[in-house]
């Protein structure tokens, strides 16, 4: 019986599966149909998936041998299906099932699908330290170890099972033998060898619809990337005239208006790799969000600081223009222009809406660097 529920249950998780797959596209559009639930899984919504069940009829209603029966006569009581007939009744109707799924492999379908290639991180990825955690009990130990609960419990069994222990003057006194010390083991850690930097420009000419598809690629971003490194840190600047370090709230939720100077968010940048994460050790990937609307001498000044500084440390610098209907989409011509020699390393993408976001997703992670 136990053997039949684990093949059902697999079978259960291949059908999952099938269903995450053929929509995947769908559910990379739509953020709002992906929660977090904790650090390790997703909520997926998964339609038309049909768990199997049991349903009862009424005794005595007839049915399949309970006679003859005759022509026409109907296998369950009421009208057609779906006809809308009938009083309001009490059952609850059909619902879209929410399946839970591991981060881990709801990267591995989204790698499949769009067909990413591994990646070979470089720097300390293979390095690992060692962290003490205490996991369990022994007798021997240093007293500074000593576990004080479990050594007055075996002192009481002792004294209970001797018959020593007087409940009219309750004393437990530990010897030697009921002494218990903590015990530890030595787990390795690999160190987090890769960091993902995103800049987003949060001037007034970025909207709310825009900042949550910017919201929705990271996520899957950060889902693949997680899946490529045993730990992956996360930083994030916002910029409009100026630019500063935040966190991923912050990041999300801020609404600026007034210019827009690129060359800010990449100065910050700058500082926070020379700072937090030298290139010899880590694997750096920038991810650079903006409808393109830069002040025009500022355009120059922030070609030169991606090509000299950012572009020769970071594995990969993917700049992603959302279409605004307040931006000029200038920025993206003057990168196809004059960031030519390092074509390998910078990735452009054009999210015209939240369809493209699946695309775009593929086209920044495509090289595997």
């Amino acid at each position: 019986m136990f053997m039949k529920v684990e093949r059902d249950q697999s079978r259960f998780r291949q059908i999952v599966r099938g269903k995450i797959r053929q929509n995947l596209r769908k559910y990379v559009t739509h953020g709002e149909m992906i929660g977090r639930q904790g650090r390790d899984l997703v909520s997926i919504p998964i339609p038309q998936l049909d768990v199997p069940h049991f349903r009862f009829g009424k005794n005595g209603s007839g049915g399949v041998g309970q006679g003859e029966g005759e022509v026409g006569t109907p296998i369950a009581p009421g009208g057609e299906e779906g006809d809308g007939r009938g009083q309001a009744g009490s059952d609850p109707g059909a619902h879209i099932l929410e399946v839970d799924i591991s981060l881990e492999e709801l990267a591995q379908i989204l790698g499949d699908e769009l067909e990413l290639p591994r990646i070979e991180p470089k720097g300390r990825n293979n390095v690992t330290q060692e962290k003490t955690r205490y996991t369990s009990v022994r007798r021997l130990g240093p007293e500074s170890l000593r576990h004080f609960k479990r050594t007055y419990i075996q002192a009481l069994r002792r004294q209970i099972s001797s018959s020593t222990y007087d409940l009219g003057q309750p004393r437990v006194v530990p010897i030697r033998e009921d002494k218990r010390y903590r015990s530890w083991t030595k787990i390795p850690q690999p160190d987090a060898s890769a960091v993902a930097i995103y800049m987003m420009d949060v001037s007034g000419s970025m909207t709310d619809e825009q900042k949550q598809i910017v919201r929705t690629e990271a996520f899957w971003i950060d889902t693949w990337l997680k899946s490529q490194y045993n730990g992956l840190e996360t930083r994030y600047i916002i910029h409009d005239a100026a630019a500063k370090e935040v966190d991923e709230d912050t990041f999300y939720r801020t609404r600026e208006s007034g210019g827009t100077r690129i060359s800010s968010a990449y100065k910050v940048c700058t500082d926070l790799i020379a700072r937090e994460f030298p290139p010899s050790d880590w694997n750096i990937y920038c991810f650079q969000f903006s409808d393109g609307d830069n002040w025009g001498e500022d355009n120059e000044a922030s070609l030169h600081l991606l090509r000299e500084q950012l572009l020769p440390v970071a594995n990969l610098f993917c700049y992603g223009q959302v279409e605004s209907p307040y931006g000029s989409g200038e920025y993206m011509r003057s990168l196809r222009m004059g960031v030519s020699e390092h074509g390998d390393k910078l990735v452009l993408s054009e999210i015209r809406d939240k369809d493209a976001i699946y695309d775009s997703i593929k086209a920044f992670l495509g090289k595997g660097k």
